[in-house]
């Protein structure tokens, strides 16, 4: 029956998509399937012990190697670079244009997508293949948290997402307790775009660390990224400005430079320009918090050295 079904469906998907089926009916799951709810609250139906799993987002790849669970993984998205080892999982396209056929030739038994990037028609396609897909909605470090709690729940490492998770509450704390009783919050420009400028406004995960180090967003507003003139950026006049490096800290040097023949501003005046890793900001896992602690450090440098 199964191969009757197969020789149809070979009518209308590619051959290699057909294969990719085939190995997966006939290699051995992993155990008895059960609902699971997922972070956008989708009753998802999760083997018991996943082996092969897919991460279609380069958070959720770091996520699953933090856990220890990376010898499950069979396939990432283009992006997928930390750590170092994730370079060498297979690539299934870029987590906002995943490749469906790539996918299914690797016969996974679950992906874990994100929703707020994955295409749903294709999150939908994988779920009419028969593959099952968990799905996380971090746009908080809260939320992230919870999504590391959820990961950790699916591939069996439920103790090592709680330790993850109460190490990184108590980071996030240590900040918290450090900033009592400051009143000063100095003024932060968070550049993204080199041309034109962007920055990140209130919706955005860039916003709440910049609020949680202890900085007033310069850009907060509910555009998620506006973009500003150099004027503009100047009559702001941002106390503290950070540019993101992502994989071109060349290109960012030179903005930089461009940005210190501006004295006037009060953050070239006092030397409080700086460049982050983009990654440690932006991707919602577990650096998150690292980025954090630099956003204190550069915000507060007065405080960083405490405790």
């Amino acid at each position: 029956m199964r191969m009757a079904i197969m020789k149809r469906l070979g009518d209308f998907i590619p051959a290699s998509v057909v294969l990719a089926m085939l190995l997966l009916l006939s290699s051995p799951c992993g155990g008895e399937t059960g609902m699971v709810q997922d972070q956008t609250g989708r009753q998802v139906p999760v083997p018991a012990d996943p082996r092969r799993v897919v991460a279609l987002a380069p958070s959720v790849t770091e996520i699953v190697f933090a856990l220890n669970q990376s010898h499950r993984l069979v396939g990432a998205t283009q992006f997928s670079d930390y750590p170092a080892e994730a370079l060498q999982i297979p690539r299934v396209g870029s987590y906002i244009r995943l490749d469906l056929e790539k996918i299914t030739a690797l016969a996974p038994d679950l992906c874990i997508a994100v929703k707020d990037g994955n295409p749903i028609d294709v999150v939908r396609r994988l779920e009419d293949l028969g593959i099952p897909v968990y799905a996380v909605d971090p746009r908080s470090l809260d939320t992230v948290m919870a999504a590391i709690r959820g990961i950790g729940g699916v591939l069996h490492a439920g103790p090592a997402a709680a330790e993850m998770v109460a190490e990184m509450q108590g980071r996030v704390l240590r900040i918290q307790e450090r900033l009592t009783g400051v009143a000063g919050r100095p003024g932060v420009f968070f550049q993204i775009g080199v041309n034109p400028i962007v920055s990140a406004g209130t919706p955005t995960f860039i916003h709440e660390l910049i609020e949680a180090a202890g900085g007033r967003n310069l850009a907060a507003g509910k555009t998620p990224y506006p973009r500003f003139s150099r004027e503009q950026v100047l009559a702001l006049a941002p106390d503290i400005l950070i540019i993101t490096s992502m994989a071109r800290e060349a290109l960012f040097q030179k903005v930089k430079r461009e940005w210190m023949a501006w004295p006037q501003m009060p953050a070239v005046r006092h030397q409080r320009v700086h460049i982050l890793d983009s990654d440690v900001l932006d991707r919602p896992g577990p650096r998150m918090v690292d980025g954090l602690e630099q956003m204190f450090e550069i915000i507060h440098p007065d405080l960083a050295g405490r405790g």
